[in-house]
């Protein structure tokens, strides 16, 4: 076990040069990235009244659903302490403080900041949330922690990282494309800006993972087909409302993210293909026979997934939540 943490931290150390090569290719600098500011209503001006009326009138026509969504989105934002202590406990991250890895952790950590306050601000301008009510869900979902099959292996988490903020990714583009069908234009913009800083984030993970398969593809591959079988289980998995156990408001959540289509079954089975072929792993060498069973079992997985999500029903059961008006 000891020989295998070394060898993970080494691979690690290996990689890092690269990601720091690219670190301004992912991640933008802060003196010149969107604020949540440059889409709010100014408090400073006189306009503000104005702006935050017709705010609340666009937010008047979404559907129940995406409201729901947007909310479950939201908390799912706002936990990222959870997230940052969770990457910093990454082998070859933690025993290395100052080290490329931190740094790439704390600045990734400070823009993913951003998407949460500007959510927020916008369902408490809204007038269609109960605040407190997603507030307490937001503080159960940092306080419960999570726990999501990754351990301490950095593999395991950079696949982890890649498949969701590919699934963010396309949560926040459909939002935006449904808030615009619904006739609110700057909910639009504000979660079409955050899904383009979440396909950045996913090409970095992506881009570890890569690097990671150039040097060591067997171990690389058994950690792929270690979090399919799992399952990526997303961080809103643990939602819940005040007076409910862990996890018993995620169900509901995405009944309503499959009824209106934003994300769904096949969106998994699509992230999966696009991972696969990302890492070209058809044609990965160096792999030993455990190694190739796990490719075969990648490989055939989505095709398999596919045919259990066309079975699926879409959810037509209704339930209110506590968090909207």
């Amino acid at each position: 076990m000891v020989f295998f943490e070394e060898k993970r931290r080494e691979v690690m150390v290996h990689i890092e040069k690269f990601m720091l090569e690219k670190m301004q290719e992912y991640l933008k600098p802060i003196d010149t990235i969107w604020q949540p500011s440059d889409y709010l209503p100014d408090s400073t001006k006189d306009t503000f009244f104005t702006e935050v009326k017709e705010m609340r009138e666009s937010a008047a026509g979404l559907s129940y659903d995406l409201m729901a969504v947007l909310i479950g989105d939201t908390i799912t934002e706002e936990a990222l302490p959870t997230y940052e202590s969770w990457l910093t406990m990454v082998d070859g991250v933690s025993r290395n403080e100052e080290g490329g890895w931190m740094k790439w952790t704390r600045a990734w950590t400070a823009e993913e900041n951003r998407h949460g306050d500007l959510l927020n601000r916008y369902l408490y301008l809204s007038g269609r949330v109960d605040m407190r009510a997603m507030e307490v869900s937001t503080q159960y979902l940092i306080a419960d922690g999570f726990d999501i099959g990754t351990g301490h292996d950095p593999y395991r988490n950079f696949i982890y990282t890649s498949f969701q903020e590919l699934a963010t990714n396309i949560s926040h583009r459909r939002v935006a494309s449904q808030a615009k069908k619904d006739g609110d234009n700057l909910l639009s913009k504000m979660c079409g800006v955050i899904a383009s800083d979440e396909m950045r984030h996913a090409k970095a993970y992506m881009y570890f993972i890569k690097k990671i398969f150039e040097v060591d593809p067997n171990e690389a591959m058994l950690a792929f087909e270690d979090m399919m079988r799992k399952k990526i289980v997303m961080p809103a998995h643990f939602l819940r409302e005040v007076g409910l156990a862990i996890g018993q408001t995620f169900g509901h959540f995405t009944d309503a993210a499959e009824r209106l289509g934003i994300y769904t079954a096949v969106d998994y089975v699509d992230i999966m293909k696009d991972l696969i072929n990302e890492w070209q792993i058809e044609k990965v060498n160096g792999l030993n026979e455990t190694g190739e069973k796990a490719r075969d079992y990648i490989v055939a997985l989505p095709a398999r997934l596919l045919r259990v999500a066309d079975r699926m029903k879409n959810p037509t059961l209704e339930y209110k939540f506590s968090w909207i008006k």
